[in-house]
């Protein structure tokens, strides 16, 4: 019974053993006709080719570790959100971002959205500019899973995993006809409305094609603060001003199937959204950090081309193309009002940004005991921006940044025995930056054309894996790893505060891992992993002196140490009573340059989530859950002091019914306590709120 549990995966989150693990296991799964029908089974939903080599599956389908949370995990939790649903993984924490970019993301063991790339059906989504992704913007109705690899993300998927990877797995049919509707509303603690949610898919599977798409739509009219909230002058308290929000996505893909071994998909998504963003709390209206900011256009679109060929008995090779656009517009306002735009703070800012490329990935089994991949990528980045400022007004030039990233990786897993494997992989990633523009100054500046630095850098990566037992394995890893920075980290002037670095470095962090899984009384499954991370050359932004003016400017003056561990159990009480859950332990030490002596913001140190679904009836589900949090660092708006936000326990409680087949009510209160508490200095989260919506399957 619990293997049917866990392939439902009620928390994925339990299943936290590294990366490295399911790429090992893959090994010869990936590379044999058997393992390839497999994958396409009727019975599992995931698009396959969409998959990095963050998960896989052992020989005879048993599941070997990494983090992957399924459609069902995000729809017994009601997580809509991706910030919100992988903040139920061990070792993922939420946050938020400072001051007014009102932006979600998560940290994986203390490594930021930096330093944990963020994929789609296996191709990055990297913004060419900044790379400042809002995970509060993406919709998970539409995905069959989220794949999470920590500390060891292989080579072989590309550049940048430093602290490891993060790749959202669209759906696959699996039936002739399929499909499922969704609806729902949200009430704040008073009843009042402030949102509603709505999605629709659809799909076939036919003998050699298959077509799946989809819609979804989230609206937020505004949340209710708690009512244990302390009114300022910025804030009243009740509705939280400035927490609109519209995201609105479709998708579609269409897959042949020439035979049992072989799939070809085109992919297409579309995204659209429009945020506000709250005001800091306490700030002082007149104070430099006090911005009115409106974001009325955030939009993503990728086509993508995926395939799998079969070469002979023990070889394959995968290709994926792509082509991304990524648009966004910010609007600066006088006041609080957002009407006008006439003083020396007010501008609107375009950006324009487009990616493309690929990479192939060929594997072997060739050589006796061996398992041999390569894989190379390519990708163009290009960046064009300009603002339009009011005092004077005028519109800048249109500003362009160029750059190419490449990697060569290698992969080689040795099966010393049945049920032991040694895997080690290197990779080459190099950066060629062919252009970097700015704007110096208004109506009477010019054009700055910062110099070209290319960069590369080497990464190696180790493993052992011993599968012990049917039901147990244990591994131990180490991943040294680089990410390169962004255009922002290099050359923005953060509306003149701070001045350029071309000569900036690359991070380096060396990550060590020792875990094991096993399932103990038939009926419980228990995973744990010891980890420690070691950060160095890390980008820090420091105070200077430039031309007698106090500015900031980015350099590798940093160093970070992290350890901890992960716990996770699931188990069967009995048919209709399961019980789960995963605790972490980060305990952070981060080496910079600054006064007040900067600390490592944004993550706990204690870190609990709980759950238990009951089953009275056939029909019926309540599902209690319960996330704790300790205290984190964070500084006010100037950072020139840090403090400990206060620990939360926030009480959930779903519940669930069948009316008929196919046909669920569902009920959600959020927050049951009504606590106040923050992420981020000045920046309060919403106290109780409530979801009622219902869900067709067919």
């Amino acid at each position: 019974m619990l293997l049917a549990a866990a392939s439902s995966a009620v928390l994925a989150a339990a299943q936290n053993a590294p990366a490295l693990a399911e790429s090992t296991a893959e090994s010869t799964a990936e590379s044999t006709a058997q393992a390839t029908a497999q994958a396409a089974a009727p019975d599992e939903p995931v698009y396959r080719l969409g998959q990095i080599n963050a998960t896989a599956q052992a020989a005879g389908g048993t599941p070997v570790g990494g983090s992957v949370l399924t459609s069902e995990d995000i729809a017994r939790f009601n997580r809509e959100r991706l910030d919100r649903a992988l903040d139920l993984l061990p070792g993922v924490s939420i946050a938020t971002t400072r001051g007014p970019r009102n932006e979600r993301y998560v940290t994986v063991r203390g490594y930021d959205r930096f330093q944990v790339p963020l994929y789609l059906d296996g191709v990055q989504l990297y913004l060419p500019a900044d790379n400042r992704f809002d995970l509060g913007r993406f919709l998970t109705g539409d995905l069959a899973e989220i794949q999470v690899a920590k500390g060891y993300a292989s080579v072989l998927d590309g550049p940048g995993g430093l602290g490891g990877s993060i790749n959202l797995v669209s759906r696959k049919p699996t039936r002739e006809l399929e499909g499922e509707l969704r609806t729902g509303i949200n009430l704040d603690t008073t009843g009042a409305f402030s949102g509603y949610l709505t999605s629709a898919s659809a799909g076939t599977k036919q003998e050699r094609f298959y077509v799946q798409g989809g819609i979804a739509k989230v609206e937020q009219t505004f949340f209710r603060l708690s009512d244990d909230y302390k009114p300022t002058a910025n804030e009243n308290g009740g509705r939280r001003e400035g927490t609109e929000s519209r995201d609105w996505r479709v998708n579609a893909k269409f897959g042949f199937t020439p035979n049992d071994t072989d799939e070809y998909s085109f992919n297409v998504l579309k995204q659209n959204g429009s945020k506000g963003a709250p005001l800091h709390t306490h700030d002082p209206a007149s104070s430099q950090t006090m911005r009115y900011w409106k974001w009325p256009e955030w939009a993503v679109q990728n086509l993508s081309f995926n395939s799998r060929t079969q070469l002979g008995d023990k070889s394959y090779v995968r290709t994926r193309l792509f082509h991304s656009t990524f648009d966004n517009k910010l609007d600066s306002y006088d006041d609080r009002r957002y009407v006008r735009q006439s003083t020396s703070r007010a501008f609107t800012s375009i950006y324009d940004d487009r990616a493309y490329g690929g990479g192939v990935e060929l594997g072997t089994d060739l050589i006796p005991r061996n398992t041999l991949k390569g894989a190379i990528h390519v990708r163009r980045d290009e960046h064009e921006e300009f603002q339009t400022i009011y005092a004077p007004r005028f519109r800048e030039p249109n500003q362009t940044s160029v750059e190419d990233t490449y990697s060569v990786a290698l992969e080689n897993t040795f099966h010393a025995t049945g049920a032991v494997d040694v895997v080690a992989g290197v990779s080459y990633d190099w950066r060629d930056l062919r252009k970097a523009q700015d704007w110096d100054g208004t109506n009477t500046g010019r054009f700055v054309t910062y110099p070209t630095k290319d960069m590369d850098a080497f990464n190696w990566q180790s493993a052992v894996i011993w599968r012990y037992s049917a039901t147990g394995e244990t591994h131990a890893s180490v991943s040294s790893r680089t990410r390169f920075p962004t255009l922002f980290e290099r050359f923005s002037s953060r509306f003149g505060g701070a001045v350029s670095n071309p000569g900036l470095k690359p991070e380096r962090a060396i990550n060590y891992e020792v875990g094991a899984s096993e399932q103990v009384f038939g009926n419980t499954r228990l995973e744990g992993a010891v980890f420690v991370n070691d950060l160095t050359d890390a980008i820090q932004s420091v105070n200077i002196l430039y031309n007698g003016q106090s500015v900031t400017q980015n350099r590798n003056v940093g160093s970070g140490f992290d350890r901890g561990f992960e716990l996770s159990a699931r188990t069967l009480l009995s048919d209709r009573i399961e019980i789960g859950g995963n605790y972490t332990l980060l305990v952070r030490t981060l080496d910079a340059v600054g006064t007040p002596e900067p600390k490592p913001t944004g993550t706990p140190t204690h870190k609990l989530f709980a759950y238990a679904d009951l089953q009275p009836v056939e029909a019926l589900h309540v599902v209690p859950s319960l996330e704790v949090s300790s205290t984190r660092w964070t500084s006010n708006s100037a950072q020139t002091a840090y403090y400990r936000t206060g620990a939360y326990a926030l009480a959930n409680l779903k519940v669930s019914y069948e009316i008929v087949k196919g046909v669920e009510a569902e009920a959600v209160v959020r927050n049951i306590t009504d606590r106040n508490y923050q992420l981020m200095d000045g920046y309060p989260e919403e106290g109780r709120s409530v979801y009622l919506g219902a869900r067709y399957q067919f």
